[in-house]
């Protein structure tokens, strides 16, 4: 049986590489078998839906052994399945944490009357997002048409850098924040129009700062266009952001700034006294 320094350095050993380690040993209330658990759930995506267990450990970074573990527990508790060609999947019951927090959270509760107005005024599509791990997470939505070739729905992740919503919620970060995160982000190209050089995308930015909006044209997908404006609480800190998006054809620059904007902005408005 191994000694509690020796099995310390093994549950380290088994933490995802982009984990911070440094502040683990120092937490004893951390619960290194919970985060494993989580990450094992968080390697699942539209891409990888379906793993072996070796997959999901180069992926994650764990040692087999501890995949193996998380796999079982979680399978015993009905949140993933398992296929006869040992491959492991997402089950239905994972819904259950979507479902919780949309019910338990103010903001979609706040949010999602508030866009089944304004999607209902404008004939538009309408989110809001908040920023997690570099990414905008989709917690509310009204739709009434499809406009992406990825059909998005809340819980939807896409990268910050080349959304309307990203841009917004990344120009309000504190400067230091910003630094860190145009060094840490690969700016990949979308489409012709994707923004890719660091320098650039901090003018634009600071652009959406001064003028408390962003405007988005076919950067992340051909043919799409989008406006977003920041949702602020009580202290007036923008904790998500609120956006419309519609085809390019259909809707040009000048009319989103005249037609959409200010409904848009309304609308985040009524939202933002909702969570004071």
């Amino acid at each position: 049986m191994k000694n509690s320094d020796t099995a310390a350095l093994d549950r380290e050993a088994d933490l995802p590489h982009e984990t911070p380690q440094a502040s683990l040993p120092h937490d004893p209330d951390f619960m290194t078998s919970l985060a494993k658990g989580l990450s094992v759930m968080q390697a699942f995506t539209r891409t990888t839906p379906r793993m072996t267990s070796s997959q999901i450990s180069a992926k994650t970074g764990f040692s087999r052994a501890a995949v193996r573990r998380c796999l079982h527990t979680l399978h015993q508790l009905g949140f993933v399945d398992v296929e006869e060609t040992n491959q492991f999947s997402l089950s239905q019951r994972v819904l259950t944490f979507s479902h919780a927090y949309t019910y338990s959270s103010r903001l979609p509760r706040a949010a999602q009357p508030i866009l089944e107005k304004l999607s209902s005024i404008l004939h538009e599509s309408c989110s809001v997002a908040t920023l997690v791990d570099d990414e905008i997470l989709y917690v509310a939505r009204a739709h009434v048409s499809r406009i992406m070739t990825v059909d998005l729905a809340i819980g939807s992740r896409l990268p910050a850098y080349c959304t309307s919503m990203g841009r917004v919620l990344l120009a309000n970060l504190p400067p230091a924040q910003i630094k860190k995160y145009l060094e840490r982000v690969p700016l990949e190209r979308h489409t012709e129009h994707t923004i890719v050089s660091p320098t650039k995308l901090r003018k634009v930015l600071d652009k959406v700062r001064r003028k408390g909006f962003a405007i988005v044209d076919q950067e992340l997908e051909d043919g799409l266009r989008s406006v977003a404006v920041p949702v602020r609480n009580a202290a007036d800190e923008v904790v998500a952001a609120m956006n419309i998006g519609t085809q390019a054809q259909r809707m040009p620059s000048e009319e989103i700034e005249d037609r959409i904007l200010p409904q848009l902005r309304k609308a985040a408005r009524n939202l933002s006294q909702a969570l004071s």
